[in-house]
């Protein structure tokens, strides 16, 4: 097994996955879960001599690339935006005296405690059902809509057609980044700044790569010789390209305008120049997450 750069190991019924400066807060975060009954993250028991923690082994399927029909599929999509909703809900509570120790900072304002890289290859699914997120090490306070943004780009998914793990039209992209926010119970403000925030999550992601390689560090020299920047561009160039498409499907669904009324997980505006990205994921390498 593998964890995005990171070896892991399984042993029975865990994983054994290396430890870094930030665990401290994201074993504080994975008991807070667990105190809150919220079912989707593993459970953490330790850490070993060695400097590996060990959580809960979740069984099933990790949406690697190329996805597979389930991963895919509709009941998919649906599943992941709402265990995402339960997730952040679950995390409210815990924003206030967590604010520092994580890996990275996020926008403001500090909503819920972001995971920063809710995609496939970090969920586990039971046949086509998310019932799983693993891989809390860029865990970060931060606005939902920061984590939303992200999801979508990556379950809609919001690509361009010479990204390769991406599918579909730019027609058929907006109607299930609209299902996504649905599921999720995304607000219309959330909705009217979605197109907005995966263009400026991916630019932070791009930044973020170029400085960790420009530090030395070898996965991200890697990433950027492999190209990932030049994907993230070209999907980013994509988005701004088509804004109504996605504007109309997220906001004049079926003639009718969200903004009229109903209700919805507020999500703030990510106050810009603030974030970084999350750790960019392989594609071409395979390499997946550990559980």
């Amino acid at each position: 097994m593998r964890g995005g750069v990171n070896e892991v190991r399984r042993v029975g019924s865990t994983v054994h996955r290396p430890t870094g400066p930030w665990s401290p807060a994201v074993h504080g975060l994975l008991r807070h879960l667990e105190r809150q009954g919220f079912g989707g993250a593993p459970r953490l028991y330790g850490v070993t001599d060695d400097g590996m923690e060990i959580l809960d082994f979740i069984p099933g399927q990790v949406g690697e690339y190329p996805l597979t029909t389930e991963v895919a599929s509709s009941e998919a999509l649906e599943s992941a935006a709402e265990l995402l909703a339960a997730y952040h809900d679950a995390t409210v509570g815990y924003v206030t005296g967590h604010e520092t120790g994580w890996m990275m900072p996020a926008p403001a304002p500090a909503e819920v405690i972001l995971h920063n890289d809710y995609a496939p290859y970090n969920c586990v699914l039971d046949g086509t059902r998310v019932v799983g997120i693993i891989d809390f090490d860029t865990a970060a306070p931060g606005p939902r809509l920061w984590d939303v943004a992200y999801a979508v780009y990556r379950w809609a998914p919001t690509t361009a057609p010479g990204n390769g793990s991406g599918f579909g039209t730019a027609e058929e992209q907006a109607a299930r980044a609209r299902v996504f926010c649905d599921r999720y119970g995304l607000d219309a403000a959330g909705r009217s700044a979605l197109v907005d925030t995966i263009t400026a999550r991916l630019t932070a992601l791009v930044d973020f790569m170029h400085t960790r390689a420009a530090a030395g560090e070898a996965a991200f020299r890697c990433h950027i010789e492999e190209g990932h920047d030049r994907l993230y561009r070209d999907d980013i160039a994509y988005l701004e390209e088509r804004p109504a498409v996605f504007e109309a499907a997220l906001l004049h669904w079926g003639g009718q305008d969200v903004r009229a009324g109903g209700a919805g997980r507020t999500a703030a505006r990510v106050r810009a120049g603030q974030g970084v990205g999350a750790v960019p994921h392989s594609e071409e390498s395979g390499d997946g997450p550990g559980r």
